[in-house]
């Protein structure tokens, strides 16, 4: 038995996939074209002369409810720096995120990123952690190959049995 878990690849151009996983994951037809598009057009500005593998990310942010982050939806891009150092580059997804939180943010609810590969490619383990410190478990990440193709998990099922900012004490005076 092949323990490779199946993932279904879906297709933009399909209205019954888009439509699925926009009730799925809490998304309108736009979100979903916003976040697949600004994803695209955030890889093309990546600078990666080193590996020549190109990421965008965008996140979706808050948008109701009170609190931090709170108010108008909004979608913040990034895309991987390199540098000739290697362990210094830093990922598509923290690249959005800091952006995102740099700029007060603090509720977000989806997260897309696209790549140059034949196949849609998960975020790396440390820009999951870095995803999860901000966003709750159920929030979906959407992964878009070169063709637009996506594939949708939730960052529970990127990474399970998370570590994230509930289990620490709260700081002292906060």
């Amino acid at each position: 038995m092949d323990p490779t878990p199946k993932i279904r690849v879906q297709s933009s151009s399909n209205a019954a996939d888009v439509q699925a996983t926009c009730a799925s994951a809490g998304l309108t037809a736009a979100e979903f074209a916003s976040l697949r598009d600004a994803s695209a057009a955030a890889k093309e500005r990546a600078y990666c002369p080193y590996s020549r593998f190109r990421v965008g990310a965008a996140v979706l942010t808050g948008g109701s409810g009170a609190g931090a982050g709170a108010g108008e939806s909004v979608f913040v891009t990034g895309a991987n720096v390199e540098n000739a150092s290697y362990p210094v580059g830093t990922c598509a997804e923290r690249v959005a995120f800091g952006t995102a939180v740099a700029d007060g943010h603090r509720v977000f609810r989806a997260v897309a990123v696209a790549t140059d590969l034949e196949t849609p490619c998960s975020p790396c383990g440390m820009c999951r952690q870095f995803i999860r410190e901000f966003c709750d478990v159920n929030v979906p990440i959407l992964m878009f190959d070169k063709n637009a193709n996506f594939v949708v998990k939730t960052v529970q099922e990127l990474l399970p049995l998370s570590f994230g900012p509930e289990a620490l004490d709260p700081p002292r005076g906060a």
